[in-house]
């Protein structure tokens, strides 16, 4: 398909359909579709959409809970804008197409004996979507995804194309890295990469006073620390990663598909159905699945370690706040929790990350802690969320751009310092707004 053949009124899956994400919550019916598979073809569709007079926004796998990627005008579809462009092994970069899975990514490297430093812990999303909604994983030294890029390629409003780096457009570079789409469409992204090391994961249970009383302990012993508090218990689950001499011991066939399928998704799967229909049965269902995974360690290489498949399907808000924020507000969420007459079945989770300086980063600037909370899809979740993001916000808690939250451009200047320069970019890259739409007019303001 050429970027001119695009399908007017369709959306999804065929023509006719509107465009869904993967939570299912949000909904896009675009007046046009194109699947460009080159900078030359995006170029075409901008300049095409311009002269039409309609907005433009660039779709990734759906892994946002926001309609970050909504729009009524064109809709930019990922598949065929994919693969590898560029190793360079001198330099420790990879080149890659902005459409491209980041599952794929990391099988890609792996077979040339190269990794990322970290990750988050799914790997469904399209290169250009997770850095573009600040996805990442949990690290004492190493940050997200758009941080471990060196540089980028985006096509602008005008049709223009700019190669971005700390050395070229270097102000472009320093926001787009993070650009939540409104700066233009991302075409390429470049990443640095290192040869391919091993990751031993150490998971286990502990209660949640005793990680609370360790969290400072643990995240600095601990190159990739995390855990997951199971709401109605004082139970938590713990993961420890950090680099191995080795060798390789990943999880049995059999073990791992009893940890990683069974109970985390399948039992998980019928637990949270059991709780939407009987919401007095969650507290039960939180002990008994709170003690389901068992201690284990395995060695493996990094994509294998740092993600997990994620087939039970929710709705997410998570909040960036102060890393010595961490226990109070935990202890806070905890306390809300048990004094309220919410039921809860997902776990929550908490990470950290390193301070950094992409302008619209959730770690811009601080050592950070990331907080989320989960409901199963089909749980009524505003009191749960509202009440959580209540006590996010008052300590100063950044949300995550791709996450559900209410949070509007008034309260995200007085959060993010380097705001207001991220804004001024857009008005000189994008002064018609044509990469625009409901969320960023929420987040960003117009």
């Amino acid at each position: 398909m050429a970027v001119t053949d695009v399908i007017s009124g369709s959306g999804g899956r065929g023509p006719g359909g509107p465009w869904r994400n993967w939570a299912g919550n949000v909904t896009a019916r675009p007046a046009r579709i194109a699947a460009p598979a080159s900078t030359e073809e995006l170029v075409a569709a901008v300049r095409a959409a311009a002269a039409e007079g309609l907005t433009v926004k660039a779709v990734g796998a759906g892994h946002s809970f926001t309609p970050a990627a909504a729009t009524d005008g064109l809709l930019i579809r990922p598949e065929r804008l994919t693969g590898i462009r560029r190793i360079d092994r001198e330099a420790g970069t990879v080149t890659v197409a902005a459409g491209t899975p980041l599952k794929h990514l990391n099988r890609a490297l792996a077979a040339h004996g190269l990794s990322l430093t970290n990750m988050g812990d799914i790997m469904e999303q399209t290169v250009s979507g997770a850095t573009s909604t600040g996805t990442h994983g949990t690290g004492r030294d190493s940050a997200s995804i758009a941080a471990q890029i060196t540089a980028l390629e985006l096509v602008t409003a005008d049709g223009s194309v700019l190669g971005c780096s700390a050395d070229e457009n270097a102000d472009v570079f320093a926001a787009a890295r993070l650009g939540l789409g409104a700066l233009g469409v991302v075409s390429e992204l470049t990443f640095a990469v290192e040869p391919e090391f091993l990751l031993t994961a150490r998971e286990e249970p502990m209660p949640f006073d005793e990680v609370t009383g360790r969290f400072a302990e643990l995240v600095a012993e601990n190159e990739h620390f995390e855990f997951y508090w199971f709401p109605h218990t004082g139970n938590c689950n713990t993961k420890r990663n950090n680099r191995s001499q080795g060798p390789a011991a990943p999880p049995g066939r059999v073990s791992g598909w009893i940890e990683d399928e069974l109970l985390s998704n399948g039992v998980f799967q019928v637990a949270c159905a059991v709780g939407r229909a009987v919401p007095a049965a969650i507290p039960g269902i939180a002990k008994v699945s709170s003690r389901a995974l068992s201690a284990r360690t395995y060695t493996d290489i990094p994509y294998k370690v740092f993600t997990s498949p994620r087939r039970v399907r929710f709705v997410e808000m998570e909040y960036a706040l102060p890393r010595e924020a961490a226990v109070e507000a935990l202890g806070q969420l905890k306390a809300m929790v048990e004094r309220s007459d919410l039921r809860i079945s997902f776990p929550v989770e908490v990470r950290t990350a390193p301070a950094d300086d992409i302008a619209l980063s959730t770690a811009a600037g601080r050592d950070t802690v990331y907080i989320a909370v989960h409901m199963y899809r089909g749980t009524p979740h505003q009191a749960y969320f509202a009440a959580a993001e209540r006590i996010m916000t008052a300590h100063d808690g950044r949300p995550h751009w791709g996450k559900l939250h209410t949070r509007d451009a008034g309260y995200l200047a007085e959060v993010y310092p380097r705001f207001g320069e991220f804004t001024a970019l857009r008005d000189r890259l994008d002064p018609e707004r044509r990469f625009t739409n409901g969320y960023l007019r929420q987040v960003l303001g117009d």
